[in-house]
This record gives structure tokens, sequence and C-alpha cells, in this order.
């Protein structure tokens, strides 16, 4: 249901709560507000590049490891 609610949202819809956003908060919060949410992202993409080079590196470990137990052997 939530897709037909989105679809029905028109461009004086979008201009009517931007309005209101921009009423509530005010015209210098709102940069302050895209600021702390641009950072906010950012951080959750470096957290998920760390992420994917940590299970990166610890596969790559694993595979040395078992290179390193077929040559002792």
């Amino acid at each position: 249901m939530t897709p037909l609610i989105i679809a029905s949202i028109g461009m004086q819809e979008i201009m009517f709560i931007l309005l209101i956003v921009l009423l509530f908060f005010g015209g210098k919060k709102i940069p302050e507000l895209m600021k702390g949410m641009g950072k906010g992202i950012k951080s959750f993409k470096d957290g998920m590049n760390n992420i994917e080079e940590d299970v990166k590196s610890n596969l790559d470990d694993k595979k040395n490891d078992t290179k390193e137990d077929t040559k002792k052997e």
C-alpha cells in the first residue's frame, strides 16, 4: 500500500511538505541538518568499506593458513 501513497504525491504536495519543514526548522537550521545527514551517510559508507576490507583480509588470512598447513604436512 505504501507505493500507492508515494506514487500519488505530486509536485504541489512536495512543495507543501518543504514549506512546512522550512517553517518548522527555519532557514538557518536546514543547512545544519543537511550537513549532519551528510556526515552520517559518509560515516556509514566508511564503516561499510571497513567491514568489506576486514572480511577480505580474514579470507586472505584463512587462505594463507591453509596453504601453510598443507606445506607443513
